[in-house]
């Protein structure tokens, strides 16, 4: 089912699009609390939030321990994502042109830390050493089995504003990130090399830019209907 948000100007409009008010889909509830900050929400961002906290304090530990650059990039994820949904939880009391302006600074935030992974992966292939598979197994099923829980809690408000969508694709990304360091263990556990775990932090580090762009591009659109 496909919701449609509608952006509100002072004083506010008609809601665009009067075939989904006709077709009695329920979208008109679903724009609303996520456009109100419902209850709902509010309740889904919290535990996503935590899980996301939880899972950095293991993954840097982790990470550092196992020699996984892969782990480690998704440990930075990790924190990214707390403080993308804490910023998001804050902005949902503020004017749609300060959420605007938050998912704006999400996404910059995002392309450096994409590309400080991208760095870090290459300085990686300098040192010799392949990361410990085992860890990189159990520590990526746990933190794929938060994400998915985290991405199952967001999907029916992914359609919202740039700030809310926002919490959406970084859940969702997470998920894609931890099959992929899934593989890489596998991998490295099978080849004895490093080489899959860079291979890992690199696509990571590309999704990072990729979201980032997408991100700023709908945070940049709102912004310039608010000001038209």
């Amino acid at each position: 089912m496909t919701y449609e948000i509608v952006h509100r100007k002072a004083p506010p409009p008609a809601p665009e699009g009067a075939a989904c008010a006709t077709a009695g889909c329920g979208c008109e509830a679903t724009a609303a609390a996520v456009e109100t900050g419902s209850p709902a929400f509010r309740r889904a961002v919290w535990i996503v939030l935590g899980l996301n906290a939880g899972m950095f304090g293991l993954e840097v530990v982790q990470g550092q321990l196992a020699g996984s650059m892969a782990l480690q990039a998704d440990a930075l994820d990790f924190a990214g994502d707390a403080a993308t949904y804490g910023l998001s939880l804050f902005a949902l009391s503020q004017s749609l042109a300060f959420r605007s302006k938050a998912a704006l600074v999400k996404g910059v935030s995002l392309a450096l830390m994409g590309v400080y992974v991208l760095a870090a992966a290459l300085w990686r292939t300098f040192v010799d050493g392949a990361p410990d598979a085992v860890t990189m197994g159990w520590v990526g099923a746990l933190a794929l089995s938060a994400n998915v829980i985290s991405a199952l809690l967001l999907l029916r408000f992914r359609d919202g504003d740039a700030n809310v969508r926002s919490v959406w694709i970084c859940s969702r990304n997470d998920a894609i990130g931890n099959v992929a360091v899934l593989c890489a263990a596998g991998i490295v556990a099978y080849t004895a090399t490093k080489w899959a775990d860079l291979a890992v932090a690199a696509i990571m580090a590309s999704l990072f830019l990729s979201t980032a762009t997408s991100i700023i591009r709908q945070a940049r659109g709102e912004l310039r209907l608010q000001a038209a």
